[in-house]
């Protein structure tokens, strides 16, 4: 993200973050190795046990890579930083899994495994996923902008908890037989890749409207309930499956349409709230243009969603990519700014909108004379509204 100095109040709070999720991956990950791998290796034929893993690993994550590449092609106008979405994938393939395949585990045999497959599952995984969406909320809150951002790292959990189920599944599958791995395969990694995906995004989408509400209620409740609907949908899919495989009844024939209908309904949605965040930018730079901080072309490529792809071209690419960068965040700080003033509460995304300014006039500072320069005009005599302090 850009580089600016200014006064970090939340420094404390990211290394508490920081320490608790070394903790809890380094743990998730011995949870696995316990679980999955040292009681394979332990048998007579662990080698061949392991075999079958890698063939599961090789299915696995190639197409995880081009599971990744939907929502970055959606994420264009601030995209996350990559540190933060490699850090929740991590989350989601060691922490999560680790955590919840050790729950389960027991749980399985306490009341069987076929129940808690159907109620036990959902709640202990879609917690354990929806922790990593918590962890960017709460301790990297400067990364968390609102819905979007709830679901892009929502999906990127997932896909980092759905990429060692399947090298778990893959391998059972391949331990059986070709066909077998075949169709678990064609099920879990080519009809249903968006399934863990589209359950943590419901709680992404709670703590974004969280990020995002002037209300009270709605900071406190969006998270909850998009976590429930996050277990519902979870357990809605997890039963279809089950009743599917241990009776003559084709359920999941019946769901799969609806399946398929619930993602193009979402990808619509995300399309939405990404077009809304391009509007939200456009609305936020306009008085920057009249106050000299950015010219109308720079406007225009912050609230393009390829504004940055555009920005690259040329020798001074990198520099004009990191203007228009720094833009969208003075736009989304003083979004913020404005909304924690309706909401009548104090905002650190105030703090950062004098320092996101200057850091564009350092970026320029580095560009030749030739580049467009803005045309400063005299400033109203009251303060834009978007630049006011919160109340205290």
């Amino acid at each position: 993200m850009t580089r600016f100095i200014v006064r970090d109040p939340e420094r404390t709070r990211r290394q508490i973050g920081l320490a608790l999720y070394v903790i809890c991956t380094v743990a998730g990950g011995a949870l696995l190795q316990s679980i999955f791998l040292l009681p394979l290796l332990a048998e007579h034929n662990g080698m061949r046990h392991l075999e079958n893993m890698g063939v599961g690993a090789t299915l696995a994550f190639p197409a995880v890579l081009v599971y990744m590449t939907v929502p970055r092609l959606l994420d264009r106008y601030d995209p996350e930083p990559w540190w933060a979405l490699v850090m929740v994938f991590v989350w989601g393939a060691l922490a999560a899994c680790g955590f919840s395949a050790t729950i389960n585990t027991y749980i399985g045999h306490v009341i069987g495994q076929r129940e808690a497959a159907m109620f036990s599952a959902p709640v202990v995984e879609e917690f354990w996923k929806g922790l990593a969406v918590f962890w960017m909320f709460y301790f990297w809150r400067r990364e968390f902008d609102g819905l979007v951002d709830g679901v892009i790292y929502a999906i990127f959990v997932a896909l980092g908890f759905a990429a060692i189920e399947n090298v778990i599944y893959y391998a059972q599958a391949g331990a059986e037989s070709g066909d077998k791995l075949t169709g678990t395969f064609i099920l879990r990694g080519v009809i249903t890749p968006w399934a863990h995906p589209l359950f943590t995004s419901m709680t992404g989408l709670g703590f974004g409207m969280a990020r995002e509400g002037i209300r009270p209620w709605v900071r406190s409740l969006a998270p909850l309930g998009g976590y429930l609907l996050a277990v519902v949908l979870h357990m809605i899919w997890n039963s279809a499956a089950l009743f599917s495989s241990s009776s003559d009844v084709p359920l999941m024939m019946v769901l799969l349409p609806l399946w398929f209908l619930a993602v193009a309904a979402f990808g619509a949605l995300m399309f939405a709230l990404v077009l809304r965040r391009g509007r939200i930018i456009r609305a936020y730079l306009r008085d920057e243009v009249l106050l000299g901080t950015l010219t109308g072309e720079e406007l225009q490529l912050a609230g393009s969603a390829f504004g940055q792809f555009h920005a690259r071209w040329g020798v001074y690419g990198r520099v004009r990519a990191e203007l228009v960068q720094t833009a969208a965040r003075l736009a989304l700080s003083k979004w913020h700014a404005v909304r924690a003033s309706e909401g009548n509460r104090s905002t650190l995304s105030f703090e950062f909108i004098h320092p996101l300014r200057q850091h564009i006039q350092a970026l320029r500072a580095q560009l030749p004379a030739s580049h467009p320069r803005p045309s400063p005009r005299p400033p109203p005599v009251a303060a834009p509204r978007s630049v006011r302090p919160p109340p205290r």
